[in-house]
């Protein structure tokens, strides 16, 4: 709501501007010996504000550049970008860590924040719309973006499955690095490289989202890659008992070091994070168009950040549930956790008539006639 009352362009500058400060401040606070857990987490949960605030801008501005019926090939594109930003983040991460330490890492972090900021100011500044006409209180204005994703017939269950599945992704999220690092011995340039194998997958998938979404539909196609993402993760599980005995504790710095055997549990942990990576560049750009497609505009920021913010919601049960679980019953029944957590995801998707949904002319809002 607070978004809507602003020009989009402006928040994305002053959150990318932000975030880089926060991580700036970071890297000071490490390098001079300061940093401790409770100073970083307040640090994180302001980075965490400013992500939101920005995403759901983001969200809100690409339908004024682009005409609706273009949104799929647009996000397909943007997220295009993203994912070989992440794919060569990852890797060069590991890298990072291990040649200069982290807190010079998040140093160069903070440097493209900066730089995002200085791209997004050459955008030319895109009409507003005209006011709506009618004055809403706060919380008749939530009211409304709640009724409208928990209400429509398509968003509702886009949004049950959402939020189930940020519980087992950030499951994963905090499980995977203690089983490359500490149960598999492959270090810091072993991690980003299992992680840039998402990136790579990322990359196919976005590729081919949009001829998928066309040829079998928006809405089997999302449920489609959700249903392959379970999967996915089964496989990250089974690496540990690829390696079998072999790791004794030890840490392996350099890849030409791995025995045989870390070889072939790399491979399957890659493996698993490749498909985890390709079935959601596939669901991305469909998911996103379907969402900014049949969401009238001056609805979009609300939509976006009502989906958004539970789904962090559920970060904050998902990520200590899976330490937990980590610590209770070992890092392997942790990540068969995480995907049972995706597989119940994709399953209310599957039954509840979501594979229907299409990117229709008629759904598209009374205000599309508004833009130029």
């Amino acid at each position: 709501m607070w978004i809507d009352r602003f020009p989009r362009r402006t928040i994305l500058v002053g959150g990318d501007f932000g975030r880089g400060l926060i991580l700036a401040v970071v890297c000071l606070a490490a390098m001079t010996g300061t940093i401790s857990v409770p100073i970083l987490m307040i640090l994180m949960f302001a980075f965490g504000t400013l992500a939101l605030t920005s995403d759901a801008a983001y969200q809100s501005f690409l339908p004024q550049l682009v005409p609706r019926s273009l949104l799929i090939r647009a996000n397909a594109r943007l997220q295009q970008s993203d994912t070989v930003a992440q794919t060569t983040g990852s890797a060069l991460a590991g890298g990072l860590v291990a040649l200069v330490t982290a807190p010079v890492g998040i140093l160069i972090d903070a440097a493209s924040y900066f730089f995002s900021a200085a791209v997004l100011l050459t955008l030319e500044r895109p009409p507003r719309h005209p006011p709506s006409g009618r004055k809403q209180r706060l919380h008749q204005k939530a009211a409304e973006g709640l009724q409208w994703v928990y209400g429509h017939s398509h968003l509702a269950p886009m949004a049950w499955s959402s939020h189930i599945w940020f519980i087992g992704s950030s499951i994963l999220g905090a499980v995977l690095p203690t089983v490359i690092l500490n149960d598999l011995g492959l270090g810091a340039l072993g991690l980003g490289l299992v992680m840039g194998c998402s990136g790579i997958g990322a990359v196919v998938g976005t590729t081919v989202s949009t001829r998928l979404g066309s040829r079998w539909g928006t809405g089997n196609a999302i449920v489609a890659s959700r249903l392959a993402q379970p999967f996915a993760v089964a496989l990250v599980a089974l690496a540990p008992l690829t390696a079998g005995a072999t790791h004794t504790g030890e840490t392996y710095g350099s890849p030409l070091h791995w025995p045989g055997q870390l070889w072939a549990a790399f491979i399957v942990a890659g493996l698993g994070q490749l498909l985890f990576g390709m079935a959601m560049g596939v669901e991305g750009p469909l998911e996103m168009g379907y969402r900014q497609a049949v969401t009238p505009d001056r609805l979009i920021a609300r939509m976006s950040a009502t989906m958004r913010s539970i789904n962090r919601g559920m970060i904050v049960l998902g990520a200590p549930l899976g330490g937990i679980i980590a610590i209770v019953a070992g890092t392997d029944t942790a990540l068969w956790a995480a995907a049972a957590f995706l597989l119940l995801s994709s399953l209310v998707l599957l039954f509840s008539g979501f594979r229907d949904a299409r990117i229709e002319e008629q759904q598209l809002s009374e205000e599309e006639a508004l833009l130029p």
